[in-house]
């Protein structure tokens, strides 16, 4: 009894303890939003959680030794952070690179595959940026912590119809009706459509194997937006970071 009662006054008092010490080193390295940590960054807040962790649920650590560590931690990712400002090519090398994920309104298979992101997740995150139609895009990115950038088209930026005071039947929400090739049946059902109907529009853009397309939408105007697995990729351009 009187060895557990020591122990959690022991825990106790490493919490009192630590928790300063981690909210000062926390400062030190500077500020972060949470949710687009860069990937070193990252790392740092996993490690500093690993050793506070060990060092209040195990009372044989050395208190003084976790505290050295926190410090040295927080020294280590000043240091590096640093060397990042002063060296693009460090700076290159602990980060993501930018990714182009849909140019001229087009989604581009490859980029997205090559960053571990599936359709679902591009399209959502659009969502959150209230567009729901690729071909508004001129250029999305997925930027090195994660979150999405977006330039609309030229055309869509200008004043709306809206703003002239033009009153106009919207299209409505782009649905997806092909993805990686497969055809989705309700969504032709949903706008009283076919395949006969869906083939002729395919071979009206030159397109006859629906495993050629990597994403194919619709909207209530029956409009059909395409994207190939093989799209050309000649005039992406280049984003430094």
């Amino acid at each position: 009894m009187i060895e557990t009662l020591k122990e959690t006054l022991i825990v106790l008092g490493r919490i009192i303890t630590i928790l300063p010490l981690l909210l000062f080193i926390t400062i030190y390295m500077g500020k972060r939003a949470i949710g687009e940590l860069p990937i070193f960054d990252f790392l740092i807040i996993l490690t500093l959680g690993s050793v506070v962790g060990a060092d209040i649920a195990d009372p044989e650590v050395q208190h003084l030794q976790t505290g050295i560590a926190i410090i040295a931690i927080g020294i280590l990712q000043k240091i590096v952070s640093k060397l990042k400002i002063a060296n693009r090519f460090i700076g290159r090398l602990l980060t993501f690179e930018p990714t182009i994920v849909i140019q001229n309104g087009k989604l581009l298979r490859k980029n997205i595959k090559s960053i571990n992101y599936s359709v679902d997740n591009v399209l959502q995150m659009l969502r959150e940026k209230d567009v729901f139609t690729i071909d508004d895009i001129e250029t999305a990115i997925i930027e090195s912590s994660g979150s999405l950038s977006v330039y609309k088209r030229a055309q869509k930026q200008t004043a709306t119809a809206g703003d002239l005071g033009i009153l106009h039947s919207s299209p409505g929400i782009s649905v997806p009706v092909i993805m990686e090739g497969t055809i989705y049946q309700n969504v032709l059902h949903q706008f009283n459509l076919n395949d006969q109907w869906l083939d002729h529009q395919l071979q009206r853009k030159g397109i006859h194997d629906t495993n050629d397309i990597f994403y194919a939408s619709i909207n209530k105007n029956h409009e059909l937006h395409i994207s190939l697995k093989e799209e050309n990729q000649g005039n992406i351009p280049y984003l430094f970071h």
